[in-house]
């Protein structure tokens, strides 16, 4: 089973959430694919065969002599990767999405196919929870191919996926393939405006949904209200309390810290598994 963790905004508490989720449910492969800023893993400091390697992708590869400067690789490509002039043949890299079509339209064979790296995937154990989160390198514009290889990566029976912030294509595809996607919301009109952003996302991409509602008791209704209207379950309530945000920042799991929380993020999977049916 397969649950990712979205908000539609950054800050609502995703990782907060999928952290000590998965801390509480014993065997579970947790997948950070914030890949852009990931910190899951820091609440696991005790972790054990760290390991990483390079992420790849495909950009074409240009011989410079066979190319007569015809143009029908620069035509081909819908991202404007390839610029033709009179003497030279131009790579934008940063735009290539390494679809490989201009090498199959080149009609001289003067493009093939090579690789270059984007970022690291990196894979950890702490106790029963199986680690694996990418890490983009600094400038490159696209996450999503780093997040594609993160996912392919998963080996767990159990996978939860931390997800990017907003709605874009980063988030897209962490929740892509998903059994269920678990909305994290505040009660407050700035989060209500993107959970009906996100719940517009998973329904158009078919993805079952719930909500956990994070700081509960401050703001209003309008969160509650929308739910009830959608028929979208809440399935679990954080309150607004000191000791939580304080454990938060000094980088642990509150769960660990307050005990009976382990049981209600237990039940959190249970009700999951019931809303799948």
């Amino acid at each position: 089973m397969i649950i990712s963790v979205a908000s539609g905004k950054g800050g609502t508490g995703k990782t907060l959430v999928t952290t000590n989720l998965a801390a509480s449910v014993g065997e579970v492969e947790l997948l950070d694919c914030d890949v852009e800023e990931p910190n899951s893993y820091l609440f696991f400091p005790d972790r054990d065969g760290e390991t990483s390697f390079d992420c790849k992708v495909m950009i074409p590869k240009i011989d410079q002599d066979k190319c007569t400067r015809c143009g029908r690789c620069s035509e081909f490509c819908a991202y404007n990767a390839l610029a033709v002039f009179p003497q030279d043949l131009l790579l934008f890299k940063e735009l290539c999405h390494g679809c490989g079509g201009c090498a199959m339209v080149c009609p001289e064979g003067a493009i093939s196919e090579g690789t270059r790296p984007i970022g690291k995937i990196f894979r950890a154990r702490s106790g029963e929870v199986a680690l694996l989160w990418g890490e983009l390198s600094v400038g490159e514009p696209m996450a999503t191919p780093l997040i594609r290889s993160v996912k392919a990566e998963a080996r767990g029976d159990l996978v939860l996926i931390d997800s990017p912030p907003g709605t874009a294509c980063p988030v897209i595809e962490a929740v892509r393939g998903s059994d269920f996607c678990l909305l994290v919301t505040e009660p407050t009109p700035f989060g209500l405006y993107d959970l009906s952003i996100a719940v517009q996302v998973v329904r158009e991409m078919e993805i079952p949904c719930g909500v956990v509602v994070n700081r509960s008791g401050i703001g209003d209704r309008g969160v509650y209200d929308y739910c009830d209207r959608e028929k979208i379950p809440i399935l679990l309530e954080i309150p607004m309390e000191r000791k939580i945000a304080e454990l938060y920042s000094r980088g642990l799991l509150f769960s660990r810290e307050m005990t009976e929380w382990q049981e209600r993020f237990a039940g959190l999977l249970v009700r999951i598994e019931e809303v799948i049916g």
